[in-house]
């Protein structure tokens, strides 16, 4: 008998910035925190291909995106929601 674990899977929110590709969409995620040091708030961006089945998200809409198994090179993550 063997134990399956569930292995806890990341979820981003971010802005879809391209919609061009059939079934995959680009979300730009920005992460903001304060810096040690200078105590100033620093914000990174970094963009991320999802699988979008359906082809819902449009250019524009904010997104929330999982971790999922590799969909290609480049897609390893999945579309969970889209709100405009």
């Amino acid at each position: 008998m063997s134990v399956e674990k569930k292995k806890f899977k990341r979820k981003l929110e971010g802005v879809v910035v391209s919609d061009k590709n059939d079934k995959t969409i680009t979300v730009n995620v920005v992460r903001r925190f304060k810096h040690r040091t200078y105590n100033k708030f620093v914000s990174f961006s970094k963009r991320y291909h999802a699988h979008d089945e359906n082809n819902t998200a449009k250019l524009g809409d904010k997104v929330t995106i999982i971790e999922s198994r590799p969909h290609s090179k480049l897609k390893k993550w999945e579309l969970v929601g889209a709100q405009k």
